[in-house]
């Protein structure tokens, strides 16, 4: 019995560190796996490159691979907006996380399986969370929480998710060490590292296991965009032309840039990744406070422009520390905008649409994403280094011009 009291005294703990405070602690296993699914995305989009040249692929069908990711990710939270309302959601939670486990465990070395893998299984090689996971946890996270607090929450789960990526990043050094202290080859360390992402993928399982079953969650009929369908669909055209240019760089691809432009190291893209992480989550921490003085929309808005803005400027970088500079710096201002434009999707729609909403806003930014590290691949490939990183800043800043343009009236 004392054993229970303080696990329970640790949950309490835990609780106070990660929960705003109004917010339902329900969601608290959500939170933690946030944490874990990004800590394994983070060395896995800076290792899946590596991996690829290292197995002899050429930098087009590494693009590829990047995309059937993508798209696959698509297609099964298309799925979710669409089916998801005849299941639980915390069983639905549960699917994902074997299914994470599953892609861990089967990555191979062929070309095709690994194709097959990556549409089907939940491989990331962005920054951002794509998966499945995503509208069933943002439905959720809506639910427990209200006004600021919301805002606060989404800003602590895109916290977690930054800060677990980058120390993640940091760990895509290990098959270089493993390599040099165990003698095996690189390409088993690689492998081995897919292992321990099949491992954090069985521990999220675990996890949401403790997710609880309530009323809520039982199977509804279907709750279709109504009100609010004009305004999802007009945000959700916008944040597809966002996800487009966010495809082309990609942090597989950007790391496959630096490979290739700079000859980086394996070790110091990890240190890199790392540090732009670290930026990153330090960038949720103001975004909430920013949302509250100046809005949502100009959180979103007049952070990103500027970090495009370095984006453009590293294309044309004359060294590896300025390149290196302005990426650390758009690190630090390009993601403020992810919890403010979560909490305002999520505002802007009724409770029973935000399942939809969060589907129908995420469906068409992982299609849109999903066909852009493709081109990205084949211009790396055809020696235009600058290229996709131009386009990408370029798309951006008229996508955020548009949005606060569309929406600058909006309470």
């Amino acid at each position: 019995m004392p054993w229970r009291g303080s696990a329970l005294s640790a949950d309490a703990v835990i609780g106070q560190l990660l929960l705003p405070e109004g917010v339902n602690r329900t969601v608290l296993p959500l939170l933690i796996g946030r944490a874990l699914r990004a800590f394994a995305d983070g060395y896995v989009a800076v290792l899946l490159p590596v991996y690829l040249l290292a197995l002899g692929f050429q930098s087009w069908e590494v693009g590829v691979l990047a995309t059937a990711t993508l798209l696959g990710s698509a297609l099964t939270t298309l799925a979710v907006g669409a089916w998801g309302h005849h299941f639980r959601s915390r069983h639905l939670l549960l699917g994902a996380a074997l299914l994470m486990t599953f892609t861990g465990f089967a990555m191979g070395s062929a070309f095709w399986p690994l194709l097959l893998i990556a549409f089907i299984g939940t491989l990331n090689p962005s920054s951002g969370d794509v998966s499945l996971f995503l509208p069933l946890e943002h439905a959720r996270l809506a639910e427990a929480a209200q006004g600021t607090a919301r805002t606060a929450l989404f800003a602590r789960y895109s916290l977690l998710g930054a800060l677990f990526a980058a120390i993640g990043a940091l760990v895509a050094a290990l098959p270089d060490r493993l390599v040099l202290l165990s003698g095996m080859t690189r390409i088993d360390a690689f492998r081995l590292m897919f292992v321990l992402y099949a491992l954090v993928g069985f521990s999220v399982w675990l996890l949401y296991r403790r997710l609880p079953e309530s009323h809520a969650e039982e199977p509804q009929p279907p709750k279709p965009l109504d009100a609010s369908r004009s305004v999802v669909l007009k945000l959700a055209t916008l944040f597809s032309v966002d996800a487009f240019a966010g495809g082309l760089v990609v942090n597989s691809l950007l790391a496959l840039w630096l490979f290739q432009r700079f000859g980086l190291s394996l070790t110091t893209a990890g240190t890199f990744f790392f540090w732009a992480g670290l930026l990153t989550a330090a960038s949720q921490l103001v975004a909430p406070r920013l949302a509250k003085r100046i809005g949502l929309l100009n959180t979103m808005v007049f952070t990103h422009i500027p970090a495009n803005l370095c984006l453009i400027g590293a294309a044309f970088a004359p060294g590896l520390e300025t390149a290196l500079g302005l990426l650390l710096l758009r690190a630090l201002l390009s993601q403020m905008d992810v919890p403010a434009r979560s909490a305002f999707v999520m505002s802007v729609v009724t409770p029973e649409e935000r399942a939809a909403a969060a589907s129908f806003t995420a469906v068409p930014r992982s299609l849109a994403s999903a066909v852009s590290p493709s081109l990205g691949g084949a211009l790396f490939a055809a020696g235009w280094w600058a290229a996709p990183l131009v386009a990408c800043g370029a798309l951006k800043i008229a996508y955020d011009l548009t949005l606060w343009r569309a929406f600058q009236r909006f309470k």
